[in-house]
């Protein structure tokens, strides 16, 4: 049977078990998880918070990571301004980046999650409103979300990836895991 871990990364960690490049120390998954054989399924931007998964079967790890297979990622975002129905519009049918169109997002506005602390905290700019966004997206281009939410005028301030697939961050706090079951 396939181990799956879901991890709810830190902001400021690596997605990887180690630090190659630089003389200074920084955070990395084995500094929480010191479970022999498992891989990231993916990654997620040091800058980034939220679920990432982890196994030791490379099948699910294809399945979970490889854009072919268009495994639904949502991510929570706070950005800049006060979203407009025209920005979550251009969200939702694609964005032109550098790299080519973004496939349709699922986007809408959403209250505030109540998420944790996040150290450390994001600019609040008092001039400048901000707001929070779901955004479900089935590829993974590097910062694609980001991007994304420049290029439509609202930069983004804070992002927690909550869903991959079926699985959820629920439950998890900062630094924590679980292993769950799969076929």
């Amino acid at each position: 049977m396939s181990r799956l871990i879901l991890f709810n990364k830190p902001y400021d960690m690596l997605s990887q078990f180690t630090d190659r490049g630089t003389d200074t120390a920084r955070a990395t998954l084995s500094d929480c998880i010191a479970v022999p054989g498992v891989y990231p399924a993916g990654r997620l931007d040091r800058d980034s918070e939220g679920l990432l998964l982890l196994t030791d079967d490379g099948r699910l790890q294809s399945r979970i990571a490889d854009p072919k297979y268009k495994t639904a990622k949502t991510y929570l975002a706070q950005v800049e301004g006060d979203v407009t129905d025209a920005a979550l519009a251009t969200l939702r049918r694609g964005v032109d980046l550098k790299d080519g169109l973004t496939r349709p997002a699922d986007v809408e506005r959403i209250d505030d999650p109540g998420f944790w602390p996040r150290n450390p905290p994001i600019r609040v700019r008092k001039a400048i409103p901000d707001c929070w966004i779901s955004l479900t997206i089935r590829e993974g281009r590097n910062r694609q979300v980001r991007r994304m939410t420049a290029a439509v005028g609202h930069p983004t301030l804070r992002l927690v990836r909550w869903r991959i697939g079926d699985w959820t961050l629920d439950g998890l706090q900062p630094g924590e895991w679980r292993e769950v079951q799969v076929g």
